[in-house]
């Protein structure tokens, strides 16, 4: 049986993406970081790699993949986007948000896009609805 083994980006400043993405989510480069790759682990060991390649691709406006980070509620979701904010990332001005959206669209450093789900509002988070 197949299992995620790491989630891939592709960036075109290495030390910069791991830069943030070590700061935003605790994470760790599991071996000496090159300028063209970089495998980032939970520091506490619990969770998926991310890895970060260099890439010439442009950043796509609608990426077909993505990340989702879960915050515990509301508040949380809103103190952990101000705290991305900081760290370097940016807002998205996103046109699809429903009214009841209970995710914020931002940008890493590189333009890759990820969401911050509030997933407080009862029921299985976003990922595993059907």
């Amino acid at each position: 049986m197949l299992t995620v083994g790491s989630v891939v980006l592709g960036v075109a400043d290495v030390p910069r993406a791991a830069a943030f993405w070590m700061a935003a989510l605790g994470y760790v480069p599991r071996e000496e970081m090159t300028d063209d790759w970089v495998v980032l682990v939970p520091e506490r060991g619990i969770g998926p790699q991310l890895s970060l390649g260099l890439s010439a691709s442009p950043v796509q406006q609608r990426p077909r993949v993505h990340l989702d980070l879960y915050a515990g509620d509301a508040a949380d979701q809103a103190a952990e986007v101000e705290r991305l904010l900081a760290l370097g990332a940016r807002r998205v001005a996103w046109d699809d948000y429903p009214d009841d959206a209970d995710f914020v669209v931002l940008a890493d450093t590189e333009g890759n896009r990820f969401c911050v789900i509030d997933t407080g509002r009862g029921g299985p988070p976003p990922a595993l609805r059907g």
